[in-house]
């Protein structure tokens, strides 16, 4: 009875992050993953717990516990970056991280003993590398992604530093986080551990946070160390020294994340090479034009690059512009300046925040159900206003796709009432 009710536990936790838009396939590897991360009880725990913002008083009566017994289990889960912890007007709120970018990455973004880091990398390299369920299922299965590219700065001419939106900038979401955390890069660590070091000996001290999850992760556990912003500048100039590409959250407005990413180890760069011409984040509104007078056929610009865009054809290099990330690594290594960034003809969409990003992909994957309601509790108004205010944003196709998914009487009655009133 007790195995059972061990699988019980963790097989409902398994459900309950498949109630995220971003889930995690089911497979055995999964299995062990989780049988790592958490025991039994905190399975059982996290199983029962909504998958939006709840607040102590809600876990409490979901555990049906007292609310001084209730904070103690979820210190104890914040602690272990298990959960994220906030403060919304006065009162602590907390959430359940997604896999990724998430629990999946806080539990290698320091060395610590409470766990086995190199058992959890192996299985993390089978679950994400050698199967690819989860892979497919995090950057595919959506139109809208969960990160995009920055294109590196400092390659960037006076004429289009003009037209560069501040959300393009990594340097603007370091000057606007309220908090800015450091952490250890989760993908060389996972692949340190997993016997597949960096190829390029890229630093580790180079995973980026910011605001509540920032502070989450700084406060509770050490998964993070609060920086300030001049140190967070360092840390994208020494990732543009080692040619990485800076991923942030698909957000315009005050993302969770910038990862500073390799070719070999990045779960996203990898996928961009294995699934070509599939795109698996978003990517800049920049690409590189090359001017044949100024090159001299080096073929560096093609060594670099992170996804193996450019190739080398009869001596002269050749951008693949569907696959192309325009992330400006080619030309910041271009001793010629033969290469420039130019702006894309189609302005790339991003995201106004979490919110519309969500709302976005679980229309897109047909999960907006879940996202709304939850089989432990409806949302509170406040939240539900929110997603509504999102979706009757919407273009009209989108729209009716939301309605379909929701069938909702409310919902189709609020979007006929607002389109008379545009």
């Amino acid at each position: 009875m007790g195995h059972m009710a061990t699988k019980d536990a963790y097989k409902k936790l398994e459900n309950r992050i498949n109630w995220f838009t971003q889930g995690a396939p089911e497979s055995k590897t999964l299995y062990k993953i989780l049988e790592v991360l958490f025991t039994e009880k905190e399975a059982k725990w996290m199983s029962l717990l909504p998958v939006r913002p709840f607040t102590l008083k809600k876990a409490a009566k979901i555990w049906q516990t007292s609310e001084a017994h209730a904070e103690v289990i979820l210190d104890h889960l914040c602690e272990k970056a298990l959960l994220v912890d906030s403060n919304y007007k006065g009162e602590r709120q907390f959430v359940i991280p997604p896999p990724m970018a998430g629990f999946f990455e806080f539990a290698l973004m320091r060395t610590r003993g409470d766990i086995d880091q190199k058992y959890l990398s192996e299985l993390y390299y089978q679950y994400m590398n050698v199967e690819e369920d989860f892979v497919k299922e995090l950057f595919y299965a959506t139109e809208t992604k969960l990160g995009r590219v920055y294109v590196q700065e400092p390659v960037l001419t006076n004429e289009n530093t003009l037209h560069i939106m501040d959300y393009e900038r990594a340097s603007h979401i370091v000057e606007e986080a309220p908090y800015i955390g450091l952490g250890t890069c989760y993908c060389r660590h996972k692949a340190l551990h997993a016997g597949h070091p960096c190829e390029i000996n890229a630093p580790l001290d180079v995973c980026l946070t910011f605001g509540n999850v920032a502070r989450s992760l700084a406060e509770h556990g050490q998964h993070a160390r609060l920086i300030d912003k001049a140190e967070a500048m360092d840390v994208l100039q020494r990732s543009y020294d080692h040619n990485l590409v800076q991923i942030g959250e698909n957000v315009r407005e005050f993302p969770m994340f910038i990862c500073n990413c390799c070719g070999c180890c990045c779960e996203a760069l990898q996928a961009a090479r294995r699934f070509s011409p599939m795109q698996p984040v978003a990517t800049t509104n920049y690409i590189p034009e090359i001017s044949l007078e100024k090159c001299i056929s080096c073929g560096k610009c093609a060594k670099v690059c992170p996804i193996l865009a450019i190739s080398i054809e009869k001596g002269t290099p050749v951008v693949d512009r569907e696959i192309c990330l325009g992330c400006g690594v080619c030309a910041r290594n271009c001793a010629k300046g033969a290469i420039e960034m130019k702006r894309r003809p189609v302005e790339v969409i991003t995201p106004v925040n979490s919110t519309h990003r969500f709302v976005l992909q679980a229309i897109e994957k047909g999960t907006l159900q879940n996202l709304i309601f939850d089989n432990q509790a409806f949302a509170n108004h406040r939240a539900m206003a929110a997603v509504f205010q999102v979706i009757l944003n919407l273009p009209p196709l989108k729209q009716a796709l939301a309605s379909r998914q929701f069938k909702s009487v409310y919902l189709d009655r609020l979007i006929s009432y607002f389109a008379v009133r545009k």
